[in-house]
Parts: structure tokens; C-alpha cells; sequence
């Protein structure tokens, strides 16, 4: 468990700068200290290309990784394009990987996802019931991908003498997230429905099922700083979730998200759209353990995360979206 927290003064590469887990890592190693941050956009590095991945390493010589890189979609991109999500996830995941054991990097932590655990998974979802059950046959791809990432991480440490850290978030939002209603995660996607109707004086809001399912999120800045936490205080073999350990209804998230934006109507449930799994839950049991806690409770980070929408939205930014 002990080991050298990161030096600030050395060169740390985020993969994925652009997204909302990266972006968030980069915002957190801002606020750190961290002086040489290196980030590439798709158009410089194709991560996917090992050529490129190699000669970007081999010039840049990074001491630190973070790699927050992947291709990802909803159900429905999941669920059309499986090559597509195994093949390019596998390829990041190799290329930066690799290159960074040939290249001596000091530390390197991935970035998962909890669709890594078996569809029938008992809850709350521990560690240890990864690969002990079938997986959700929608997103099999990207969570097959994730797998062996996870896994080469661990091995290149148990074969090489890495510092590789893998992490597994719950459902994650925060500022840069995706409010585009066609694709968007259930978050995001109610925080624009209210905003729009509040806008247009609509008298209800209609939320997608039941509204009993039970889900855990957690905002991406508090993701970073665990990411963070790990790189400076772990150096053992285990993977982590990574959540906030609360639950919420989404009717329940509904009601807190008509409350922050302020919108006056009614919310309507439709029972005869999908509820999905009706539990989602990580047990973060192991990473309290090293020390680490969440910070940033629902309604406080939901309002972060509106007022940053409603910045951009004044903009237009979200009209094609």
C-alpha cells in the first residue's frame, strides 16, 4: 500500500483529455500542482495506430499515465457496432500500455467501467464477482475490451514489476457531460428535460419507466480526485470501484432535479418504456480502505452541473446535440 506519491515537477500524460473523465483529471492535477501536463487531441494521436502510439512515447517520454482514452457509446451504438468497441478499445489499451512498459513509465492508472461484472451480479457489486457470471449481451464488446485492460495492467505488474492501477466508476457526471437526449445517460438527460421544459412552460416532464430502479452516482470530479488518491498512495495489484456508495430512485433523482432547476410542473412516469436492471450498486469497501472518501454529495454536485449547462446552453452549444 505505500508508496511515493507522485511528483509534481514530472511529466504526467492524460489520454482522453477531451472527455469527461478527462477533462475532470485534468482540472484535478491543475489544482495539484502538476506543472507538465501532456494531452493530445484525436487529431495528433490516433491512439488506435501503435506506430503513432510508440514514436508519441518514445519523443515525449512521460513519467506518469492516465489512461482515459476509449471509444464509447449508449445501448443502442453498443449493441450495432461490437467490432467496432472491442477492436478499437483493445487497440488504445495495448498501444498505450505497452508503450508505456517500454518506455519505464513510472505509474500508469486505467480507466474501466462497472459494465465489466456480470448482468446477474449480486448486489451491492463487489471486486471479486468479476467474471463469475454472463455479461449484459447489449455492451459485451466494450465490457470484453475493459476486461483486458484491467487484466494487462495486472499482468504486465505481476510479469514486469509495473505500477499499473486499474479503477471502475459507477455512473458518472458532472461538467462536459453528454445532454444530447438521443444519447445521453439518464442524468444529464433529465437535467436538460427540465431545463427545456421549465423554458417553454410545459405543465409535465415524462420520465422513462416505473421510477423505482435504484442508481449510484458519482460526480467526475470526485472520480479524479480517486484517481489521484491512488496514483499518490497505492502500489499493490487490486482493482477498485470507484462510487459514492448512495442510491437513489430515479423517480427520487427526478423529483432533485426539478428542485435545482427549478421547474414548476408535474412529472409524468411512462411504466411502458424499459427500467433496466432494477439495481445498480458498486461496494466500494476496498478503496475506503485506503483512506480515500467522496466528497461531493447529489445535490451538490447536480447544481455544479446545472449551472455549467446552463452557461453553455445560453451559447447554443447543446442545439445539435
Amino acid at each position: 500500500m505505500n508508496c511515493e506519491p507522485l511528483d509534481r515537477r514530472k511529466k504526467i500524460y492524460v489520454a482522453g483529455h477531451g472527455g469527461l473523465v478527462g477533462s475532470a483529471l485534468v482540472r484535478c492535477l491543475e489544482q495539484e500542482g502538476f506543472e507538465r501536463i501532456i494531452t493530445r487531441t484525436h487529431q495528433e494521436l490516433d491512439l488506435t495506430r501503435q506506430a503513432e502510439v510508440e514514436a508519441f512515447f518514445e519523443q515525449e517520454r512521460p513519467d506518469y499515465v492516465i489512461l482515459a482514452a476509449a471509444k464509447v457509446g449508449g445501448i443502442h451504438a453498443n449493441d450495432t457496432y461490437p467490432a467496432d468497441f472491442i477492436m478499437k478499445n483493445l487497440q488504445i489499451e495495448c498501444n498505450v500500455i505497452d508503450a508505456a512498459w517500454q518506455n519505464q513509465v513510472k505509474k500508469l492508472l486505467f480507466l474501466g467501467s462497472s459494465c465489466i461484472y456480470p448482468r446477474e451480479c449480486p448486489q451491492p457489486i463487489r471486486e471479486e464477482y468479476l467474471l463469475s457470471g454472463y455479461l449484459e449481451k447489449t455492451n459485451e464488446a466494450y465490457a470484453l475490451a475493459k476486461i483486458a485492460g484491467l487484466k494487462m495492467c495486472a499482468f504486465y505488474n505481476k510479469q514486469y514489476g509495473t505500477h499499473y492501477i486499474s479503477v471502475m466508476p459507477c455512473n458518472l457526471y458532472g461538467i462536459n457531460d453528454n445532454f444530447a437526449l438521443e444519447n445521453s445517460h439518464v442524468l444529464p438527460a433529465l437535467i436538460r428535460k427540465f431545463h427545456e421544459a421549465k423554458e417553454k412552460g410545459e405543465p409535465a416532464v415524462t420520465v422513462w419507466g416505473s421510477g423505482t430502479p435504484l442508481r449510484e452516482f458519482l460526480n467526475v470530479d470526485d472520480l479524479a480526485d480517486a484517481c489521484l488518491y491512488l496514483m499518490d498512495h497505492y502500489d499493490g495489484n487490486e482493482f477498485f470501484n470507484v462510487g459514492s456508495g448512495q442510491e437513489i430512485t430515479i423517480l427520487d433523482l427526478a423529483r432533485l432535479i426539478k428542485e435545482v432547476t427549478g421547474y414548476q410542473g408535474e412529472i409524468v412516469l411512462d411504466p411502458s418504456k424499459p427500467d433496466g436492471t432494477p439495481r445498480k450498486v458498486t461496494d466500494i469497501s476496498r478503496i475506503l480502505e485506503t483512506g480515500w472518501r467522496p466528497r461531493i454529495d447529489l445535490e451538490t454536485g447536480i447544481r455544479k452541473t446545472y449551472e455549467w449547462f446552463c452557461e453553455k446552453y445560453k451559447t447554443g452549444e447543446f442545439a445539435q446535440r
